[in-house]
């Protein structure tokens, strides 16, 4: 079984370092690694549902943790950005979101527990010459199309976001990423920070598209990777 050095763990963790030597190594999920905390941190360290880790397994192996719709029963899969924690038996819902360089949970009502918001991160043609969407928290959706290459059908931009049910993930609403749209950071030391989209730069060469936000702190500009739209007018869940 692989082990993690507490001093080594990636700082969403959000643990202190010398209470215990370990900390639990992140086993599936679709987020990357250094981007996601292991449920049993949540439940243990951040929530306090737990004492200790064998608390954790039980709440969990009883399928007592949904994730996005999906009841997950390993301790150690891992939960990222956007991502949806249901407690049924204490009526609790939580979007994992981010602030600065750490993840936090923020506590949403029951009626936004069964939608998401996901960031296209690029797209793929596969065979019958669909579009596959393929999302920042690893999950795909094919969308059936007649000619990918008609700019009519293909409508989805990579850094637009859709809003999904879960966990069937239909498609409820498209938002671009065009100036004048509400978005957020969400990677990055200005991590939760929110603002309208004034400007967007394509820069030819090797340094990366930027977006300029007008956050309540002033102009940000930040990379195009790292900026996550998230409504037209207004925020289309429950951010802060």
């Amino acid at each position: 079984m692989p082990h993690l050095k507490r001093y080594a763990a990636p700082p969403c963790y959000s643990i202190p370092v010398k209470v215990k030597k370990f900390a639990p190594v992140i086993m599936g999920g679709g987020h990357p690694h250094d981007r996601a905390i292991p449920l049993r941190i949540i439940l243990r360290d951040m929530l306090g549902y737990a004492r200790n880790t064998r608390e954790v397994k039980k709440i969990v192996s009883a399928g007592k943790v949904i994730v996005d719709g999906v009841v997950r029963k390993d301790d150690r899969f891992g939960v990222g950005v956007m991502d949806v924690i249901s407690l049924p038996d204490v009526g609790v819902h939580f979007r994992v979101l981010p602030r600065k360089e750490k993840l936090v949970l923020v506590e949403i009502p029951e009626k936004e527990a069964n939608i998401k918001l996901c960031r296209i991160m690029n797209k793929t043609v596969v065979r019958g010459g669909h579009i596959q969407l393929n999302l920042h928290d690893g999950r795909n959706i094919l969308i059936r199309v007649k000619d990918p290459c008609n700019p009519v059908e293909d409508v989805y931009k990579t850094m637009d976001s859709l809003l999904i049910s879960l966990p069937d993930q239909k498609i409820l609403k498209h938002i671009k990423m065009e100036e004048g749209k509400i978005a957020m950071i969400y990677r990055g030391k200005r991590a939760g920070e929110m603002g309208k989209v004034e400007k967007i730069e394509i820069i030819r060469g090797f340094d990366p598209n930027r977006i300029t936000l007008q956050t309540k702190k002033g102009c940000v500009t930040s990379p195009a990777d790292y900026v996550f739209v998230v409504g037209d007018t207004t925020p289309e869940i429950t951010i802060e």
